[in-house]
């Protein structure tokens, strides 16, 4: 399938190439919207994302460890029925793989033998196994307080891990700083991880009998569900296979809520540091377009306090719902959303948890006590 990139700030265009991760001005790119599917498209003899293949960019050639297809699980939260998406049944136990599945399938065909990533955790361990999936050496840059357990898993992969002093943004302006040299499979940059994150929406819409949430709840710190949500519904209701986006209602840590303040028309409280890790990025790449995003689809953003973040990591686990503090604080979420009216009785409401628990003992050992 031929394909183009666009700056959607801009509005510059460019040839397709999986060597590419962001424009000549240095504004990130997407892949222009590509035609959705209908009921019909889905191979549904591949147990993967890869069943949505005819959605995505690119002639490629699968690198896939059986990333997708993950449990939803209906549960009740308080007063409010929901439907918990369990993306840590992801073969490195977090979201991120659907998004490192297609990106390296797309750089290992462009015949990539080395490539770097930056990351707090999750990315890195991801991208590290589909490297190592595909035969390609990688090193992935991490901050320095990074989960040890994140950092273990990244190593057993065979990556090269290195630890850089100072916050999360420190870690990802040294990964761009070192992309003048090494091909970068940055999952905050580059527009086939967003393809592979939009495959959620199109699982959801399987899921659910092929229609759409009214409402999804995620957790965010770069964005990725959000702007792959974005993508994925879009590309469904322009082929009429769904009759709206469903509301997306985004939830951040307060101690880092840039997201909820850009929302809210409102500066973003001081940084402080947070149990949800994975969250921590003061300055999202794609800001502007992960709010354009929100508001598009009618949706909101909460920001979280740490108190309720640890309860609604204790509450997921008195359910038998294992969760890393990050996947937490889009549970917490529910009830602030609820009382808004964002999330309505009756209605479809999805939550997704992107992670294990598992990734992150040492913070739980604390929070679960």
């Amino acid at each position: 399938m031929d394909y183009w990139y666009t700056d959607d700030r801009s509005g510059t265009r460019y040839p397709g190439d999986p060597l590419r991760w962001r424009g000549d001005d240095g504004a990130p790119l997407t892949v222009e919207r590509l035609p959705g599917l209908g009921s019909g498209d889905v191979d549904t003899s591949v147990r993967s994302l890869w069943r949505y293949r005819a959605a995505l960019p690119g002639d490629l050639e699968p690198v896939s460890l059986g990333e997708g297809c993950t449990p939803l699980v209906p549960r009740r939260w308080g007063g409010t029925d929901v439907r918990f998406k369990l993306e840590w049944f992801s073969p490195t136990g977090s979201f991120k793989d659907r998004g490192s599945s297609v990106l390296v399938s797309a750089l290992a065909g462009a015949g990539v033998e080395r490539l770097l990533e930056d990351s707090s955790g999750n990315g890195g361990s991801s991208i590290a196994a589909y490297s190592a999936a595909a035969g390609i050496d990688a090193t992935v840059l991490a901050p320095e307080g990074t989960s040890p357990a994140k950092v273990l898993q990244t190593r057993a992969y065979g990556a090269t891990v290195e630890l850089v002093p100072g916050t999360r943004d420190d870690t990802a302006a040294e990964a761009v700083r070192r992309s003048a040299t090494t091909t970068y499979a940055s999952h905050n940059w580059h527009p086939f991880f967003l393809q592979g994150t939009k495959t959620l929406a199109y699982e959801l819409w399987e899921d659910l009998g092929f229609r759409a949430p009214d409402a999804v709840v995620t957790v965010a710190g770069a964005g990725s569900i959000v702007l792959g949500c974005d993508l994925g519904f879009g590309e469904l209701l322009a082929a009429g296979s769904i009759t709206r986006r469903p509301r997306l209602l985004v939830a951040q840590p307060r101690n880092c809520s840039p997201v909820d303040a850009a929302v809210h028309d409102r500066q973003p409280p001081p940084f402080a540091p947070t149990v949800a890790e994975g969250t921590a990025i003061r300055q999202p790449v794609r800001l502007p377009e992960v709010v354009a995003a929100i508001r598009r689809s009618g949706g909101d953003t909460a920001a979280i306090d740490e108190d309720d973040i640890a309860a609604a990591a204790r509450r997921l686990a008195a359910m038998g719902l294992y969760a890393e503090p990050t996947s937490a604080t889009a549970a917490a979420a529910i009830d602030v959303f609820r009382e808004r009216g964002a999330i309505r009785p009756g209605e479809t409401t999805v939550v997704v948890l992107t992670g294990s628990g598992l990734k992150a003992p040492d913070k739980l050992r604390e929070l679960l006590g």
